[in-house]
């Protein structure tokens, strides 16, 4: 069976960790931000964590053992 290939565009919009958690970054952050108040701002810098089938299926498109 040959090997896959890696989904390049997961790859780009999503970070595994060590332990296997997958990581995304928070939507409507681009720009305009300024309106926004700063408990709202400082939320959308934080990575958000992906859980259950969705995750599942992100590391077997990345192609993670």
């Amino acid at each position: 069976m040959p090997k896959l290939k890696t989904r390049k565009s997961v790859v780009k919009r999503f970070k595994v960790t060590s332990k296997k958690k997958i990581l995304r970054r928070r939507s409507r952050q681009n720009h305009f931000n300024a309106r926004q108040n700063s408990d709202h701002k400082r939320m959308k810098r934080v990575d958000k964590q992906v859980v259950g089938k969705q995750a599942k299926n992100i590391l077997k498109d990345i192609d993670c053992k």
